[in-house]
């Protein structure tokens, strides 16, 4: 079997999902080929040389090969602007590669005008079409290649966001033109929230022969007429650890859960979309990442978890992985206990990620999010103390959230700025499928058959309008906000943050 990651993603880490994939079948005696394609298609572009009419470009052409070294080593981690020019120059050439095809291309999104990832016709034309992506003259070559060392019987593509999606159906549509019988199966996270959608009418039979909602494991085993054994496998990372990423050295993502343990927050896509929790057993994941660090001696662990459960920190801190870690956490009482948190620190924690949403109670206790302003406050207070980065998330626009609501969020961050090292400002978004959406007045967000949210006309007249009006004039403008913003790694964010966060708690 070929496993495909298509372009375009941060070309940062590994991708989980296929490597999952391929641990369970080759843990059944089945071979299969492990295609990151999103990786290999964006070093494509970047070893062209696009046409440069000004200074940066020239210079940014003349270096990008000693950039990208420059990205795979840990020193240019210690000097936040050395990293931030290495960053812009890199993702310059990729932009005026893509400018000459009229497409907005960075190393984190793929956006062409004529083309809407929401609009399955779009899509179906973008198979229809395959030599008008960008990165066709790279995956023709590439595909025919491994199509012919290979043999695969099934082809599976791993598609999780919509800057994936044009080049997905590309590859789709030349893989069915040159071995049309070759069965082709596309799961991931978009293609789950397709799926979730009640009004979902697949718009791809005759070109995707099996369309996979959530973890693929069983269903690729029932779809390969394979019984599957019960035992379980981690995941395989063999034909991807010594790729190039843009990072210095291995990060291991590992999924310990797949769900939310408390999927009771209003509006989340989780719960929207009735996606189930399940979880590994906390010694089964001390297991994996042994025999995962051994293997690929990573230089740092991400967890992918939507929360990582408060047994498995306890887990972690008891039997500490060979290599730190990040991940995103849920505030609870557990670390609001300095001790607890700086055990957790020795562990290797070296940031959690938080979704505090908002600093007004109403709102949280609205969005039934099960915390308050206390624990929070806590929260941060104790991993400041242990050493522990966080990288903050709020949510600006809820039906709940008004302008007063939404001050007292910048008045909670301004008097937390010390324990705050990274911050997300998010608008809401609504989920088509969202129950909460009946007791609201929906309007068109994005035009397209295949729209994962809906606008909605605000209870209290707070618009997206004057919601980013007030995060660009009065949020983003706060002395007090502007050196948390500035310490976010452009493009990359969280996924490189770990790196500047471990730089601060040495320091």
């Amino acid at each position: 079997m070929l496993l495909i990651y298509p372009p375009l993603a941060k070309p940062c880490e590994a991708p989980a999902g296929i490597a999952q994939l391929a641990g369970v079948l080759r843990g059944h005696d089945m071979e299969c080929t492990l295609l990151d394609a999103n990786l290999e298609g964006q070093l494509h572009l970047l070893g062209r040389q696009p046409q440069a009419n000004d200074t940066w470009t020239r210079r940014a052409c003349r270096g990008v090969s000693d950039n990208l070294s420059k990205m795979r080593s840990p020193e240019i981690y210690t000097n936040p602007a050395r990293y931030q020019r290495a960053v812009a120059d890199i993702n310059r050439v990729l932009e005026q590669v893509g400018l000459a095809r009229q497409l907005d291309l960075t190393l984190a999104n793929y956006q062409d005008p004529t083309i809407s990832p929401l609009k399955s016709a779009d899509l179906l034309r973008c198979a229809g079409d395959p030599e008008d992506n960008i990165f066709y003259p790279w995956f023709v070559e590439r595909l025919t290649r491994i199509l012919e060392t290979t043999n695969p019987k099934v082809v599976g593509l791993s598609l999780n966001y919509l800057s994936q999606a044009p080049t997905t159906f590309a590859m789709i549509g030349f893989l069915k033109k040159i071995a049309p019988g070759l069965p082709i199966v596309a799961g991931g996270g978009l293609i789950t929230s397709w799926l979730r959608n009640p009004a979902w009418d697949n718009p791809f039979a005759g070109l995707i022969d099996h369309l996979v909602a959530g973890p693929g494991e069983a269903p690729l085993l029932e779809i390969l007429g394979i019984e599957d054994n019960g035992q379980h496998q981690p995941p395989d990372f063999q034909d991807l650890q010594q790729k190039e990423y843009l990072a210095p050295g291995f990060i291991l993502p590992y999924a310990a859960s797949s769900g939310c343990y408390w999927n009771r927050c209003s509006f989340c896509p989780e719960k929207a979309e009735e996606n189930p929790y399940h979880c590994l057993s906390a010694d089964r994941v001390v297991d994996d990442l042994a025999t995962l660090c051994h293997k690929t001696q990573p230089t740092l662990i991400h967890f992918l978890d939507n929360a990582i459960a408060p047994a498995l920190m306890r887990r972690l801190i008891d039997t500490p992985p060979a290599a730190p870690w990040y991940g995103f956490a849920r505030v609870s009482p557990l670390l609001t206990d300095p001790e607890f948190c700086r055990r957790l620190r020795r562990s290797g924690c070296l940031m959690l990620k938080l979704g505090i949403e908002s600093g007004d109670q109403g709102v949280l206790d609205a969005m039934d999010k099960g915390i308050d302003l206390q624990m929070v406050a806590q929260t941060l207070t104790a991993l400041e103390q242990a050493g522990i980065a966080t990288y903050v998330y709020l949510l600006f626009g809820t039906p709940s959230e008004g302008p007063e609501q939404a001050r007292k969020t910048l008045d909670f961050v301004v008097t937390h700025q010390s324990a705050i090292t990274f911050l997300n400002l998010a608008v809401f978004n609504m989920p088509v499928c969202s129950p909460e959406a009946h007791d609201l007045q929906a309007k068109d967000f994005y035009e397209g058959d295949l729209s994962l949210y809906s606008d909605f006309i605000h209870p209290l007249g707070w618009g997206r309008k004057e919601i980013r009006t007030f995060l660009d004039k009065e949020f983003k403008r706060h002395p007090a906000i502007i050196p948390i913003l500035q310490r976010d790694p452009p493009i990359f964010t969280s996924n490189h943050a770990p790196f500047f966060s471990r730089l601060k708690a040495e320091g």
